[in-house]
């Protein structure tokens, strides 16, 4: 008897999620609008798996992880992942099985042990007064786990497992390199043994010979310990290479979503495509035969996104009903989401696509 595939388990189930930051003006300062940078978005995150989540600056990939982890909370103390004062809409987060709206204080802290994150910018992130030996050590301060002596000896397996040498713990930040603090980075984030690391741009600010190793080794650490990933990137040639599946966000909003070879070789949104056109090829032949789609017009504003869909002011492609109707973000095909008014999936399992989209 052959055995049945099994289901991948979700490990985190992101559905509706919202976050506004308030517009004040005034003595008062009063309530005048809202920056949407991140607009109602959902999407799930298998267990072992990398998503990557794609966008230009400024389309709310940063802030998604960041709301994720509950580094944003309601002014009113209440979760509800957006700033608005009154009758805020709710997003909800689902960390195995566990609604990540609802815990607070020591529960929330027990909740972040097994969630960590790795941030942008390796020489902001590190205390410069603190050494290595106490910025990594710092989780298990924390959270009073060991003694002294464990938790140093905890500190040198780390700095092992990301690849520096223990001896250095007693170094301060400034004395490293940038992929070095950047691995430093890695190893407080692993010092609690987590589940899920979200990677916020973890590669932007290194030197290209140094990005490789980076995420060479975050590819190592997701086989030998079980990790999943969320890698936010805008290298999308990086995202391709270490990425399972892949979100396209757009002005807050995620645009498709699919296997990353899928979205790749067939992307269906043009916004996916136009991003795509753009990533360079090294074969000069084909470079020069590729057909090269320019986005006309500048990027809106999430304080005042347009009407319709998100994309319509800048789209090639766009039809009446994209100024007047928001596209849903629905699975056009197995495993392919896509908020696209022009792209359906037919009777005859085909994908119906405007000509200019399949001329890319």
């Amino acid at each position: 008897m052959t055995s049945q595939p099994t289901e991948p388990e979700v490990i985190l189930k992101v559905e509706n999620l919202k976050m506004y930051f308030p517009i004040r003006r005034g003595v008062f300062q009063r309530h005048v609008g809202d920056v949407r940078a991140v607009d109602d978005i959902s999407f799930d995150v298998y267990r072992g798996e990398t998503l990557g989540l794609v966008g230009e600056s400024g389309c709310g990939k940063t802030t998604t992880g960041r709301t994720i982890i509950r580094l944003y909370n309601a002014t009113d103390g209440k979760v509800t992942f957006t700033l608005r004062d009154q009758d805020p809409d709710t997003g909800e987060i689902t960390f195995k099985e566990v609604d990540m709206a609802t815990v607070r204080g020591n529960a929330l802290r027990q909740m972040r042990r097994r969630i960590q994150m790795v941030f942008q910018d390796p020489y902001a992130s590190l205390n410069p007064r603190m050494s290595v030996k106490r910025i990594v050590s710092e989780p298990l301060d924390v959270f009073g786990i060991g003694t002294k002596a464990e938790r140093e000896e905890r500190v040198k397996e780390l700095l092992h497992l990301v690849g520096l040498n223990p001896m250095m713990m007693t170094r301060y930040p400034h004395e490293f390199s940038g992929g070095q603090r950047q691995r430093i980075g890695l190893a407080r984030s692993l010092a609690l043994n987590p589940e899920l690391i979200i990677c916020d741009e973890p590669i932007s600010a290194l030197d290209v010979s140094i990005q490789a190793q980076v995420v060479n080794l975050l590819e190592e650490l997701q086989e030998k310990l079980g990790l999943t990933y969320i890698f936010i990137a805008h290298d999308l040639s990086m995202v391709r290479h270490i990425s399972d599946r892949v979100a396209v966000m757009y002005l807050g909003k995620i645009m498709e979503l699919a296997d990353r070879d899928t979205l790749y070789q067939h992307p269906y949104h043009p916004y996916t495509q136009a991003l795509l056109s753009a990533v360079p090829v090294p074969d000069p032949e084909v470079e020069e035969n590729r057909h090269r789609i320019l986005l006309q017009g500048d990027l809106p504003s999430p304080a005042n996104p347009p009407k319709g869909c998100n994309f319509n002011t800048r789209c090639p492609v766009a039809q009446k009903i994209c100024f007047e109707t928001e596209p849903e973000f629905t699975e056009v095909s197995p495993g392919h989401f896509c908020a696209c008014h022009l792209v359906k999936g037919g009777a005859d399992g085909q994908i119906e696509i405007p000509d200019l989209l399949q001329s890319v």
